[in-house]
């Protein structure tokens, strides 16, 4: 009853695969289509010799490692895509699932040319079973690797044939380990081989259709398959010698094992404490598996993160390039040089820098030097200089001779940018040292270029900083200027006066806290002069406008008539020196605006929770353009001789407080600057108690 079961089983799958087969010879197609065909036939093939022999005999074994083996040749045709930069290393993983496979087919032949006796013929079933999971192991990590790196718009159109392949070669894996751990007579081993075929039955639609392929493999990808099959080609090699072994007098698998360990212990040891073999192993791995040497992907983002760190802790920007540089080229350390005045090249930053290697200056002959780099633009290979074997044109590079006299110099990258050197870094030599090629030329070449746009950038904010103190300086300088011309007008009145009126006992009284007033403006805008003062802070606070007004006024008496109209008592929000500031600016620009006899008026009303200042004049007014393009512009001003300063500063002070200044003015006409401040409510004064 089992052998019918079985019988029907297989022979399900053989009608089911020959199906796929004279489904997809309508369509024909190209190579990976008619691997597919050949893949479908012998698939088909095997189940019916399955279905005929039964599950140990030569024949089935025989012809499912053929099977075996040409779906992994439509593997290997799928994985064309990759040729190039990893494809020396899945070589090796294909290599290594092939030579399983080739294993299982020479001890399924030698079963048919020599005579066995029944315990060998046991060692053979033991033996196979072992490779049998060692290549369903290994087809699976190439299968996940094909699918997981195709291009995703091709992923759909192959989603049914991998899965297919997974669930063949998965089912394949666990009979196999069964059948080892077991025993090739178990009763679970005969159940899941009898219900094998239906299985295959049940999958055969899933190979029904297909598409082009497009498969990109990342370097992480290729390592994870190598480490895996170097695993499974372990295991599988020391099953082998014991089972092949098992019958003899000699414990040859002990001793294999004993040597391995012994080798990978020296390995594990060597490797971590050794520098130089870890940069021995590293250039022979990248030599032999890969196209390339780098994996550009993560020595760029590894460039841009030392790059671009910012914090507290973070190292200034010239050391973090020059470790970035290192970093790339596995370099213990390097120097950042620049040229200095005179032509001299000089240190400015390092990383792990030998002390005592800093450069030894010449001002001429490096100027030479660093004019020749910045002209060629090269990476500096100081090895091929020192024996001669570099290239002519930089041989007559002429460099400095600390440098070749210096054996831990390796390499020199010019930081070039917008064609003009802004540094050069000097690496050292890593412990296992190797001659430079096109990769790292193109790779430090480029990152070279990118750490001097970094650096220029931060040059750049330095200037721009410098730059901006200059500017805060002069803006204060000129603000100041401005005040002084208007103390010097006020001091000039006093000094005409003084020879009318030197007699009156009023008039010196009233000099003398003019002249006070004056001192004490002068220390405050030399005070404010100084690099080390801030600006002054406003303090708005509720207070009456009458005391403010007047002194903005008092200190224009005698110069022009200046009248105060209105209601004068109200309570606003402002700081009272900035307010007082902005009034004798307006003031001042309406003095000398207008003629001595006509009047200047200061008009104080409220409304809508304001209270507005309007200054007016009946001087000569300006014109539309002026108001609206050149007024409030520092510097620009309708008077002869004027500074242009006032209404600029005026509106500054005022918006600081949370007010508005507003301008009416006409040509001929006269002027009317309006201040609107935050009205405010007068303060309850103190009740007197009666005595």
């Amino acid at each position: 009853m089992n052998s019918v079961v079985a019988f029907w089983s297989y022979a399900l799958a053989a009608c089911a695969f020959a199906s796929v087969l004279l489904w997809r010879l309508r369509t024909g197609g190209d190579r990976s289509e008619r691997l597919l065909l050949g893949a479908c036939a012998a698939t088909a093939v095997w189940a019916t010799i399955a279905a005929v022999y039964g599950r140990n005999d030569p024949m089935t074994m025989t012809s499912g490692t053929l099977r075996n083996l040409t779906w992994m040749v439509l593997l290997y045709e799928m994985s064309g895509g990759v040729r190039g930069a990893t494809w020396s290393g899945m070589r090796l993983v294909f290599a290594a699932v092939a030579l399983s496979i080739g294993l299982h087919l020479g001890l399924s032949v030698l079963t048919f040319v020599v005579a066995l006796t029944p315990d060998q013929y046991l060692d053979v079933l033991t033996t196979g079973s072992l490779l049998r999971i060692t290549s369903s192991a290994g087809a699976l990590v190439l299968v996940h690797n094909v699918y997981g790196q195709a291009a995703s718009e091709s992923r759909l159109r192959i989603r049914g044939p991998m899965l297919g392949l997974t669930l063949m070669w998965g089912y394949d894996l666990n009979l196999a380990t069964l059948a080892y751990l077991e025993g090739v007579g178990s009763g679970t081993v005969d159940e899941l081989f009898r219900v094998r075929g239906i299985f295959m039955a049940v999958i055969a639609p899933l190979f029904a259709s297909t598409g082009a392929l497009k498969i990109k493999l990342s370097r992480a990808a290729t390592f994870q398959s190598l480490s895996i099959v170097a695993i499974g080609a372990y295991l599988s090699i020391m099953g082998i010698l014991a089972g092949a072994l098992r019958h003899t007098h000699w414990n040859w698998g002990s001793v294999a094992t004993a040597l391995l360990l012994i080798a990978l212990s020296i390995a594990a040891i060597v490797l971590p404490l050794s520098q130089w073999a870890r940069g021995w192993v590293k250039v022979k791995v990248a030599k032999h598996l890969f196209e390339h040497r780098y994996d550009y992907r993560a020595e760029w983002l590894g460039f841009t993160e030392t790059l671009g760190r910012s914090g507290e802790d973070a190292p200034p920007l010239s050391d973090r390039i020059v470790k970035a540089l290192s970093d790339i080229s596995d370099a213990p350390g390097g120097l950042l040089l620049v040229a200095e005045a005179g032509g001299a090249i000089g240190e400015t930053a390092s990383y792990n820098w030998a002390a005592g290697h800093s450069p030894a200056s010449d001002g001429e002959s490096d100027g030479v030097f660093w004019r020749e780099v910045e002209s060629r633009g090269r990476i500096i290979e100081f090895d091929a200089l020192r024996h001669g074997y570099g290239p002519a044109e930089d041989r007559t590079l002429p460099v400095p001779q600390w440098m070749l006299d210096d054996p831990t110099i390796w390499a020199g990258i010019p930081l070039i940018h917008r064609d003009r050197l802004v540094g050069l870094v000097l690496l050292g030599a890593p412990e296992y040292r190797r001659p430079l090629d096109w990769e790292d030329f193109d790779l430090l070449r480029t990152a070279g270029r990118q750490a001097a746009s970094s650096l220029a950038e931060q040059h750049g904010q330095e200037a721009l900083s410098n730059a901006q103190r200059f500017e805060e300086f002069n803006r204060r300088f000129a603000f100041i200027l401005h005040d002084v011309k208007n103390l010097v007008s006020q001091l000039s009145l006093v000094a005409r006066n003084a020879e009318r009126h030197a007699d009156n006992p009023e008039f010196r009284a009233d000099m003398v806290a003019t002249l006070q007033s004056s001192v004490g403006k002068m220390n405050d805008l030399l005070t404010r002069l100084s690099p080390r003062s801030s600006a002054r802070v406003q303090r708005l606070e509720a207070q009456p406008l009458r005391p403010t007004l007047t002194a903005a006024i008092a200190a224009k008496r005698g110069e022009h008539d200046v009248k105060l109209i209105g209601d004068a008592g109200l309570w606003a929000e402002f700081d009272r020196p900035a307010l007082e500031q902005a009034v004798g600016h307006i003031l001042q620009n309406a003095v000398e605006s207008c003629s001595a006899t006509l009047p200047v008026t200061i008009r104080v009303s409220g409304h809508d929770g304001s209270v507005s200042i309007a200054i007016a004049d009946k001087g000569v007014g300006m014109d539309s353009e002026f108001l609206r393009n050149r007024l409030f512009q520092p510097f620009a001003s309708s008077k002869p001789g004027g500074f242009g300063i006032g209404a600029f500063e005026a509106r500054s002070l005022i918006s600081a407080m949370g007010g508005r200044l507003s301008v009416d003015s006409q040509p001929g006409q006269g002027t009317t600057f309006t201040i609107l401040l935050p009205a405010a409510e007068p303060a309850a004064e103190p009740i007197r108690k009666r005595a």
